[in-house]
């Protein structure tokens, strides 16, 4: 029978590892330990008996248990920003002596970033630095910021003015929304006014996009309203539909300078004002970024653009 100094006895034996973190981590972001389990590469009862061994050894519960998911108490939210930075600092230590980055570097971009920037600084990258694999996630840019929020990415590239309280956006490049339609489109010729441009069906981004958010602003305090006849997560299904004559589209110039070049697309002429913005990478305020973090975040700001 133990009494309680056994207890103590054998809780001071207990030490804090990588490893314990490691699995910590995984689930904070999956959300169980069976989904942990398969990204560490272990049993679910070797994950869930390794992160009990951290409750014990730091003497707290970090998780809720609802139902059969594990959602971060405060005690958890606490831990792990530093969990995540320990276990990318224990990487760049073993890329010290291997002479190899031991993870790959993480990043997430919106559509627009992530389909017509991000692959030629991608390219560029890897060229110059073959030992450091790049995963690239794209989603709307609600999405990357929180996959930065939940340590789940080292970098992210968004397209607006997101804010979270525990991130941080750094100016980036420079953007512009234009119009486009087909070029014959009833509208493609002399420039639109306001009351064409609220008659006309418009094809648009979904809700949670950093360019829908751009452009809803813009044409919503010029416009009053407009009527939105399609909205699709992908700027080039927008184009193939708007080519086709079914709209206008309201996107990126990045993402129609090509379809503008061959003529697939024309930029529509209005009275309205310019619509600049500015792209933005997004880092975590508590996390340590290693090594490939760095020097992938000065490659992309060598020649950023108009400024």
């Amino acid at each position: 029978m133990s009494n309680g100094k056994t207890d103590q006895s054998a809780g001071s034996r207990l030490r804090l590892s990588l490893r314990q973190l490691e699995v910590f981590v995984a689930t904070a972001r999956a959300g169980s330990t069976r989904a942990a389990a398969e990204r560490v590469s272990r049993s679910q009862s070797a994950a869930s008996a390794t992160l009990a061994e951290l409750e014990a050894v730091l003497g707290v519960q970090l998780f809720d248990r609802v139902g059969r998911r594990l959602l971060l108490n405060e005690n958890g939210h606490a831990l792990l920003g530093r969990a995540a930075a320990l276990l990318d600092e224990a990487g760049d230590l073993q890329a010290l002596f291997s002479g190899e980055h031991a993870a790959p570097l993480r990043l997430a971009a919106s559509f627009t970033i992530g389909e017509y920037l991000l692959p030629d600084l991608v390219a560029a990258w890897t060229r110059r630095h073959p030992a450091s694999p790049v995963r690239l996630q794209i989603a709307n840019s609600a999405e990357v910021v929180d996959a930065v929020a939940r340590f789940e990415v080292d970098l992210g590239f968004i397209e607006g003015a997101l804010t979270h309280p525990e991130l941080r956006l750094r100016g980036w490049r420079s953007d512009e929304l234009v119009i486009v339609a087909a070029p014959d489109h009833p509208l493609a010729g002399a420039p639109a006014g306001l009351r064409q441009l609220r008659q006309a069906e418009w094809v648009l981004r979904e809700r949670g996009s950093g360019t829908r958010d751009a452009a809803d602003r813009w044409l919503l305090e010029h416009l009053g309203e407009i009527r939105v006849a399609f909205e699709l997560g992908s700027s080039e299904a927008i184009k193939r539909l708007v080519a086709r004559g079914v709209g206008l589209g309201c996107l990126s110039r990045h993402a129609v300078a090509g379809a503008l070049a061959q003529g697939e697309l024309v930029e529509l002429r209005t009275r309205l004002p310019a619509a600049e913005r500015r792209l933005a990478i997004v880092t975590h305020r508590d996390k340590h970024l290693g090594r490939a973090a760095r020097a992938f975040l000065a490659h992309c700001t060598e020649d950023t653009g108009p400024a």
